[in-house]
């Protein structure tokens, strides 16, 4: 109970993580760890493309300029440890949790619209992340993992709070929290439609 609390009243998730797939995640060391280097990799490439596309947009520009650094400092960081376990990188998977909500997105209208849905991805997929880092740090037996992945979700929890912010800074609140409540929705299915597996983050 106390974990799905977690889960909704601090990031607005609708539907918490299968307890099972921590459980697949631990057998699947290599894989996950894999899935979670590419994840940090694309966060920072994301941030990248939103700074290329709305460059006029200064405080944007201003507080994604740092999350790049930051997720590529991620990605290293999950590199080293794949390295240092003795696994390899592997070539990167598709992520069907991601390419499902990029097909939610408004493509068309307003430039404001787009952007409302950018961002609102990216804060959700932060959430998650945050949701099963959290999920990792609590669940695993290895206990310098358990320890790795709570920097991890506490660094998540802080990008997921200024996709948010970044939101509301160029639309109206009102608009952001009504459009989030449907993105919210939306995510609980695909999550409760998606197959539990222990070698993918999401």
């Amino acid at each position: 109970m106390e974990y799905t609390e977690h889960a909704k009243n601090i990031l607005g998730l609708q539907l918490p993580t299968d307890p099972r797939w921590v459980n697949l995640a631990e057998i699947s060391l290599e894989e996950i760890l894999t899935d979670h280097a590419f994840c940090e990799q694309k966060a920072a490439t994301s941030c990248i493309s939103l700074i290329q596309r709305y460059g006029n947009r200064e405080k944007l520009v201003k507080e994604l300029a740092p999350v790049v650094t930051e997720e590529w400092g991620h990605f290293r960081l999950v590199l080293a440890e794949i390295h240092k376990r003795g696994f390899q990188l592997g070539k990167q998977r598709k992520d069907e949790y991601v390419n499902q909500l990029i097909a939610f997105q408004q493509k068309g209208g307003k430039e404001e619209d787009r952007l409302l849905d950018q961002l609102l991805t990216m804060a959700l997929i932060e959430a998650r992340s945050c949701e099963r880092f959290k999920r990792l740090s609590e669940g695993l037996s290895d206990t310098y993992l358990k320890n790795f992945y709570r920097k991890f979700m506490e660094s998540e929890a802080g990008h997921y709070t200024l996709f948010i912010e970044l939101a509301e800074t160029y639309i109206e609140k009102e608009k952001v929290r009504r459009r989030w409540k449907q993105w919210l929705d939306y995510e609980a299915k695909v999550i409760s439609q998606l197959k539990v597996r222990g070698d993918r983050i999401h």
